[in-house]
């Protein structure tokens, strides 16, 4: 049996995904979701089902899961965790599939999600993360706010005629006839914990076992959003909270339910090819692209509004319609709170391991945040562009090539200084080699219809290009 503090076998030795955070978690002082954390992990060490767990993480609090399990992992979109955890749990019928989710995720934007999966019965567990406020954000009224209680945008209480009742989703679940385990636990007490931990090790053995859908409301503490000490808030959660929260299992129907078996075929790419209509000889045709080596990792960022987002789109579509492996992943909310809002795109000949960009061979940063937070990453032999039109100090860190590109001035001169991220493609289309300029114009006379807006485009993509060519 694992010790209670002893850090669980499920977790990371040290959260390495998260270089500035080895030892410590993301989470405020005194917050009920690191002890949720450790009873989940500890209960998935303890059943051996470390292998099989696959997490699926929201939008909030809990964006940061993947940090911290040594599991695999997903992540969602704001409020559709548990619509990725459907398709987590068809496509992978032998895997124990975990739905993290908080009370902005869960029982606002994705309510209907969150009902819908349960209703089917899904093969899921579902943690829902209770702590009355969007945490995450800076403690706005949420959809499980108590009556009465102030929030920064409910600073007088909330009120009944204005804003309804507050949702009790454990009730609601257990009014489906399709979940098997409904329950809503705490983590504030010792008492608390000990009945937490009897309820989530039954879950995850209904998960073990396959029979049907399970989920289990969280009462968490957030002295933060609350405004109170952490003590006030662990007593807060008994005295006020679980007046309109009340513990309990609602539902338990384990002994009663049996496997719950969904078909899964495995569809070859063969087969699908030619559903779609596709051959080899489409394959052959289609021209792989010049790289400076077989697999290049690109990391763009900036502000948001800058078309950061657009600009990794731009090189992932351009690389696929040369027969290249592509990912794209964003980074547009958490990280915002940084002042950065980023992309990842990996461009290979060969199947991609991990869309995750930690040490990018080429780094596009549109404002200073971006280029001090991510151009000590660059290797010796990669590329740093930075726009030279914001950005008048270069840190001395920077071991990397790096090279001043007055976007935002170029593409001003092209016509709208909203074409920086195409002054930019230029630049990287010739400095890599990937693309001709040809490559680029028939591109953007595909992507822009209206003439005006060709002509910008297309003047911004040749300004970048130039600048390459001269340095």
């Amino acid at each position: 049996m694992t010790k209670v503090f002893e850090k669980s076998p499920a977790f990371f030795d040290t959260f390495t995904r998260k270089p500035s955070m080895q030892k410590t978690t993301h989470y405020c002082p005194g917050c009920g979701h690191g002890t949720l954390n450790k009873i989940i992990a500890d209960q998935i060490a303890e059943l051996g089902l470390q292998d099989q767990a696959i997490f699926v993480g929201p939008v909030g609090c809990g964006v940061f899961i993947y940090y911290y399990f040594e599991s695999a992992s997903v992540s969602a979109a704001h409020g559709r965790a548990s619509a990725v955890a459907t398709g987590v749990a068809r496509a992978n019928p032998d895997s124990v599939t975990i739905s993290y989710q908080g009370d902005g995720d869960l029982a606002a934007i994705g309510t209907s999600n969150a009902i819908h999966a349960a209703n089917r019965g899904e093969n899921m567990i579902v943690f829902f993360v209770n702590n009355n406020i969007y945490g995450m954000t800076g403690g706005q009224l949420a959809p499980t706010t108590l009556i009465d209680q102030t929030s920064t945008t409910s600073p007088t209480g909330r009120s009944i005629v204005n804003d309804g009742y507050p949702l009790k989703m454990a009730e609601m679940m257990a009014g489906l006839e399709a979940p098997t385990l409904v329950a809503r636990v705490g983590v504030n007490t010792p008492k608390n914990v000990r009945q937490a931990t009897k309820v989530i090790k039954k879950g995850l053995e209904v998960q073990r076992d396959k029979k049907g859908y399970v989920f289990i409301e969280v009462l968490s503490q957030c002295p933060t959003n609350w405004k109170k000490d952490p003590k006030d808030s662990c007593d807060w959660i008994d005295e006020v909270v679980c007046q309109q929260y009340p513990l309990g299992i609602f539902k338990d129907l384990v002994d009663e339910r049996g496997e719950v078996k969904r078909r899964a075929e495995r569809v070859e790419f063969d087969a699908l090819a030619e559903q779609l209509g596709l051959t080899t000889d489409d394959e052959d045709n289609t021209q792989k692209i010049e790289m400076l080596q077989d697999e290049l990792r690109f990391k763009f960022a900036g502000f948001g509004g800058q078309g950061i987002l657009s600009l990794g789109m731009m090189v992932s579509q351009l690389s696929m319609e040369r027969n290249m492996e592509v990912t794209w992943l964003p980074s547009y909310g958490p990280e915002m709170r940084g002042g950065v809002a980023n992309c990842s795109v990996v461009v290979g000949k060969k199947a991609i391991g991990s869309p995750a960009v930690e040490n990018p061979h080429v780094l596009v940063a549109l404002n200073r945040p971006s280029l001090e937070k991510f151009g000590p990453l660059v290797a010796k032999d990669g590329l740093i562009i930075y726009n030279s039109s914001l950005i008048d100090q270069v840190p001395d860190t920077l071991s990397g090539r790096v090279y001043p590109l007055a976007a935002t001035d170029l593409a001003s001169e092209a016509g709208n200084v909203k074409a920086a991220n195409v002054v930019v493609l230029g630049f990287v289309a010739q400095k890599t080699g990937m693309f001709s300029l040809a490559d680029l114009e028939g591109f953007l006379s595909e992507t822009f219809k209206k003439p005006a807006l060709l002509e910008i485009n297309l003047k911004a993509a040749r300004a970048g290009w130039d600048v390459a060519e001269k340095v």
